[in-house]
């Protein structure tokens, strides 16, 4: 792939050289971890100074689209999960969204008692038996988020569901439960032995944690979710909008 750069234009060429970059990395052969030609080459290629190359570099590299590594070059970083918190969907709909293929590594249904937080929040006795839904996904190649799921007992969740199906649309079409509202809490912690081991990180790597409160359109609690999510593999946006 060859590129060139307007020496005429009234564009500055660092702008010109970061539009090229950005092309670049949407290329079928610079995806995901692939090296980029490094800047004497470009600069070479281009015929302006390497540190031209470098200003275009530096900025996407602060944006996180690029790597760049001292003795091994300037790699296109693997693209992250993102979500906005004004765009409520399910995790299934966010990765179709992302055009991300999702493989589930592991599926658990257990039923627990109900502690108290858990218990406040559905509005149930404390130690009542409810259902819990366990699963670890992520790409084909590795897992990035553990979810931990509890629904109110009243939606009549079983162990005989077909969980693979994306969950919102069980509750919907296989026990008439529409959910309208989410209520997210997002944090950073350290990933701690039992995370770390099931995402393939360090304990002491950082994660994502992300509580989601789920409420149906009568306001009534449907599901309290965990996701634990792999701090390289996830970025949350906000949008805001000042009142003129």
């Amino acid at each position: 792939m060859r590129f060139s750069i307007d020496h005429k234009s009234l564009i500055p060429l660092h702008a010109q050289v970061e539009k090229m970059l950005r092309e670049m990395i949407e290329a079928p052969e610079y995806q995901n971890n692939a090296l980029l030609p490094n800047e004497m080459l470009l600069a070479k290629q281009l015929g302006i100074s390497r540190n031209t190359v470098r200003q275009a570099l530096n900025k996407l590299v602060y944006e996180g689209l690029l790597i760049r590594k001292k003795g091994v070059g300037t790699r296109v970083a693997e693209k992250s999960v993102n979500t906005k918190a004004q765009n409520w969907l399910s995790f299934s709909q966010e990765m179709k969204a992302s055009g991300i293929e999702i493989k589930n590594f592991d599926l658990q249904v257990s039923w627990e008692k109900a502690d108290e937080k858990i218990a406040a929040f559905f509005n149930i006795p404390i130690g009542k038996e409810i259902m819990k839904l366990e699963r670890l996904r992520g790409r084909p190649e590795y897992p990035f988020v553990y979810f931990v799921s509890y629904f109110h007992p009243r939606i009549g969740l079983t162990a005989t569901e077909d969980y693979t199906r994306p969950l919102y649309e069980i509750l919907e079409k296989d026990h008439s439960v529409i959910v309208k509202l989410s209520q997210e809490e997002i944090s950073a912690h350290l990933a701690g032995e039992k995370i770390g081991k099931l995402l393939g990180i360090s304990a002491t790597s950082p994660i994502l944690k992300r509580k989601r409160f789920v409420y149906d359109p009568g306001g009534r609690p449907v599901e309290f979710n965990l996701g634990y999510y792999r701090a390289d593999s996830f970025s949350y946006t906000i949008e805001s909008e000042r009142e003129l």
